[in-house]
């Protein structure tokens, strides 16, 4: 797969074009100050790519279609280690009330729970913690263990995977947050250990930024 980078000027001429199009141009190089021959490859890479459209006298137009593939191969093209984040861990032998405390100081959807060495054991979320408040049980007795999602029903990513592909898993599963693991040992056990998250969040703000026009190029994800 190929990824375009535009320059800042051929982002210029994309916005000319779909402000004013079609186009001739002659008139694009006029407001941009330059000359015709100035702007021939821009403008070549831009309708090969199929970002724009031209017509005998006519002039160029913006091509949705082209606009649309390219945020697709944008998103295809950014892997999840560009953009996951730090996530939210305690372990498995805290209490239910500490895992509260842990979630909302941390302005977190979903809280991950480890082993000893740092293993991923289960994922807990805001509505796992609710039940067990509404049961008016004593939620500093309680190991958060006891109401995980225990692995391997723990849906997860890896660093290597798409930013698309972490996307489909949130959406086929509906949840908010992937694990990014990678494998791990740890006194001889195998495991996974969590190296990050990829959630709802992190996909919006890379669509948003694809749709301004922007090229990822890493980041975090919240």
């Amino acid at each position: 797969m190929i990824t375009i980078h535009l320059t800042e000027r051929q982002e210029h001429i994309i916005k000319i074009v779909k402000e004013r199009g079609p186009i001739k141009g002659e008139d694009i190089a006029d407001i941009l100050g330059l000359v015709r021959a100035t702007l021939r490859p821009d403008l070549s890479i831009l309708t090969k790519s199929g970002l724009l459209e031209a017509r005998p006298r006519v002039g160029y137009y913006f091509s949705k279609d082209g606009f649309s593939s390219r945020i697709i191969e944008e998103i295809k093209g950014i892997k999840v280690k560009e953009m996951k984040s730090v996530p939210t861990v305690v372990s498995q032998t805290s209490s239910v009330y500490d895992a509260i405390v842990n979630l909302f100081l941390m302005d977190s959807g979903s809280l991950f729970i480890v082993s000893e060495g740092g293993q991923l054991e289960g994922i807990v979320s805001r509505k796992d913690l609710l039940k067990v408040i509404l049961g008016k049980v004593d939620i500093h007795k309680i190991p958060v263990s006891v109401i995980m999602t225990r692995m391997p029903n723990v849906v997860s990513v890896t660093p290597e995977e798409s930013l698309w592909q972490a996307a489909e898993k949130l959406v086929n599963h509906e949840i908010d947050s992937l694990p990014v693991v990678r494998p791990s040992t740890y006194e001889g056990r195998e495991g996974l250990e969590i190296i990050g998250k990829i959630s709802k969040t992190t996909i919006t703000k890379a669509f948003y930024e694809l749709g301004q026009g922007k090229i990822i190029q890493g980041g975090n994800g919240s």
